[in-house]
């Protein structure tokens, strides 16, 4: 059976940067400006305050695990902080050790162990979109598992490592996106997908993007009819089924075309276009790119990009 999410973290490609200890004592706050990577950690023991821009502030215990896919900016602090120090994650240097804030001496009173990656992806705003700003998950012993772990594989520095650490990541995301999947996600794929009627539909798509689909086929494989489809997975999945559709059809388009080891028309083919030509203008539409220009501009191009819900193109 096609798994959607799934689907979405292989092509979004991440992988490990950093991983790093975390400790504080006494009264003590650090604000982080945003950062734009994705940001995760994992409370050992202790517990702390987390206050994420846009969001309802946090308690977290031992055991607690936080994921944040794109990392805005935040404050972590003790129960009772203090006056918080500002940080820059993209200049602050790489620490060696255990960061420690607050009081110096004696245990810490909290322990964190977190870090960050990258999406390998280009076009990972196009993605990222589609998952909640804020991943926050009680008690969970299997992602603290995992967490540990990605540390323990990238302090190793073992042959092998950054396959190792890619598929251990791509593991820890798909655990903790899949944990708070449910009704009451945020419009996204998890909430979609937690919808039993729009999750046979979102597997059809994803299962068969050649498929000439519409609307009326689209709420059958629903069950739905085909005003109440469109309403229910518009409201959920936070885009309308033909614009998901297309922006999946070019998030895979995208990837084929930088692998650069498939002709034009194949690609046309294989997300539902007849012609070369008709795939060539929808694709130009939506990125602002024509393909071949895409395929050579290759992973670096970072000026381009189409985003579900909000699609860039310039010069519009």
């Amino acid at each position: 059976m096609i798994d959607p999410l799934s689907e979405v973290i292989t092509l979004l490609r991440p992988r490990t940067v950093l991983s790093k200890g975390i400790g504080g004592a006494g009264r003590w706050g650090v604000r982080y400006a945003a950062f734009g990577h994705p940001g995760f950690c994992t409370i050992l023991e202790g517990s702390c305050r987390l206050e994420v821009e846009g969001e309802a502030p946090l308690v977290l215990g031992t055991g607690d695990f936080v994921l944040l896919p794109t990392t805005p900016g935040f404050t972590l602090s003790s129960l009772e902080p203090g006056i918080p120090i500002d940080i820059d994650p993209a200049s602050a240097p790489e620490p060696a050790d255990e960061v420690r804030h607050g009081g110096q001496e004696g245990p810490p009173e909290v322990r964190l162990l977190g870090g960050y990656f990258v999406f390998g992806s280009p076009d990972a705003s196009l993605l990222v979109s589609l998952l909640p700003q804020l991943v926050c998950v009680r008690n969970a012993a299997r992602l603290a598992l995992l967490v540990g772990l990605v540390d323990e594989e990238a302090r190793a520095r073992k042959a092998g490592r950054e396959l190792m650490l890619a598929r251990l990541v791509e593991v820890l995301l798909i655990e903790a996106l899949r944990t708070t999947s449910g009704a009451g996600a945020p419009p996204g794929l998890l909430r979609g997908l937690a919808d039993a009627r729009l999750a046979l539909a979102l597997r059809a798509m994803h299962g068969d993007p050649a498929r000439a689909w519409t609307i009326t086929q689209l709420a059958k494989e629903a069950a739905l009819s085909r005003s109440a489809f469109f309403e229910r997975f518009t409201r959920a999945v936070g885009l309308a089924p033909m614009e998901y559709l297309l922006a999946w059809r070019m998030a895979i388009a995208k990837g084929l075309l930088r692998r650069q080891d498939s002709a034009l028309g194949d690609i046309a083919e294989r997300v539902g276009y007849n012609s070369a030509s008709a795939f060539s203008t929808a694709f130009s539409r939506h990125v602002g790119l024509p393909p071949g220009r895409y395929a050579r501009a290759g992973s670096g191009d970072e000026g381009h990009r189409a985003v579900f819900g909000n699609i860039e193109v310039p010069g519009k």
